[in-house]
């Protein structure tokens, strides 16, 4: 295995606070301000698209790519801008609303490698308008497994590169048109420098022995499945620990579909239909008249007292509900249980779970990543929990292959994590 750092790589943090040798700040990094050849115009019909495309063709190397969705606006997580970058090609900004379909540039770039921040966000809307990278590289995972400690993009590029990205349009509601031209300089700078960044962060994952591991993860996010649907996302309702009966759980399911059903007709985000903290409240009070369901704060603005009737049948339709059909306590999962309750419920299984804990920590510092990059904290969970019958390198290797380790994971942690078992074990 090729040589391995065992502290962080890159130049100092700019945000560490150490300043010079004489005591002295650190000057401010430049701010990046506007697209080396000026703003292009956004792309919104088919023969600008097409030309688009043959530029980007003809181009050389990587292509930069972000997109940019209206979360917590709109319901969903569409894309409403993309933007694209790439050498002799310069930028392109794309509005997929008037171009749905960007299949046709995924065409004309078979094998590049497009370079993207945080593709896990990205990938799914991008996905959905035709454009789908056959290889990627993605800074921010590879700012991870170098162990960098904050992975934004905008600290990322100041830490290597030197330079400031201003951030202040980040979440704004992308989905208004005309985007106003100082959000399109923003987006524009995004990729602005992101091969640049590509560059520096791939020849620190070649130097520090992490390029193959790298390698490995861009093509698992590239090939993973989508994630499956959760069986009860109303579970997820934030505040829902403070309902403690069954027919309060059943208010903030029906209260949640309501809430979600209204939304996705008016392509709207649920939260600014109904807050969280109203569901909970409601579930906790059981209003059962208008009067004191719009006492509780959120059901009282504008929009979410339009559907007062609706909001007061979910209620009522709890409210006369067979005990059988009311939701159960525990969340459904075909996962361990929550690790708090192990001491009491599988005292060996919190013994392995620590000792796993313990051994990934060492191995974690040893190569400057963080311990959740090294191994899924479920993929060590299940295997605590559920270790195989017999406890070997081997047999650790299998089980954490069928939870999707990747082959550098396996090979830098089963047999650490074999030998940990069986400290468990010895020490119980």
């Amino acid at each position: 295995m090729a040589n391995v750092l065992n502290s962080k790589t890159g130049p100092p943090d700019p945000d560490d606070g150490q300043g010079d040798a004489h005591g002295e700040a650190e000057p401010e990094a430049p701010l990046l301000r506007e697209p080396r050849e000026g703003l292009p115009p956004v792309v919104a019909d088919s023969a600008h698209l097409g030309r688009v495309v043959d530029a980007f063709a003809a181009g050389t190397g990587p292509v930069a790519v972000d997109a940019e969705r209206a979360s917590g606006y709109r319901y969903g997580q569409r894309a409403y801008l993309v933007q694209l970058r790439r050498a002799e090609a310069g930028s392109a900004l794309i509005d997929p609303i008037a171009c749905p379909d960007l299949a046709g540039l995924g065409s004309a770039l078979p094998g590049t490698e497009m370079v993207l921040h945080a593709a896990h966000q990205d990938l799914p809307c991008l996905t959905e308008i035709g454009l789908v990278p056959g290889e990627l590289f993605d800074t921010e995972l590879a700012g991870r497994l170098l162990g960098y400690q904050r992975v934004g993009l905008g600290s990322m590029v100041e830490r290597v590169l030197g330079l400031r990205l201003a951030k202040e349009h980040s979440a704004v509601d992308w989905s208004v048109r005309p985007l106003p031209e100082d959000w399109l300089t923003y987006a524009a700078l995004d990729v602005e420098v992101l091969v640049d960044l590509r560059d520096a962060l791939r020849a620190e994952l070649e130097e520090s022995g992490k390029l193959e591991w790298a390698r490995e993860e861009f093509a698992w996010v590239l090939q993973a499945p989508p994630k499956e649907p959760r069986p009860d996302p109303w579970r997820r309702t934030s505040g829902i620990h403070r309902v403690r009966t069954q027919r309060g759980l059943g208010v903030v399911r029906e209260l949640w579909q309501e809430r979600d059903r209204i939304a996705r007709e008016r392509d709207i985000s649920p939260g600014r239909v109904l807050a969280d903290s109203a569901i909970v409240e409601a579930a906790t009070a059981m209003p059962a008249t208008a009067p004191e369901l719009t006492a509780i704060k959120s059901f009282g603005v504008r929009l979410a007292r339009r559907y007062v009737p609706a909001w007061l049948k979910a209620v009522n339709r709890v409210r006369g509900m067979p005990q059988a059909e009311l939701p159960q306590p525990g969340a459904p999962g075909d996962g361990p249980p929550a690790t708090n309750r192990w001491a009491d419920r599988d005292p060996a299984a919190a013994k392995r779970l620590d000792a796993a804990r313990s051994e990934l920590a060492a191995v974690a510092e040893r190569i400057a990543m963080p311990a959740e990059n090294l191994l899924q904290p479920d993929t060590v969970r299940r295997l605590a929990w559920s270790p195989p019958e017999r406890v070997d390198a081997g047999s650790v290797a299998d089980q954490l292959r069928e939870h999707h380790a990747r082959a550098w994971q396996v090979d830098l942690t089963a047999e650490r994590l074999a030998a940990a078992l069986h400290r468990a074990a010895s020490a119980g």
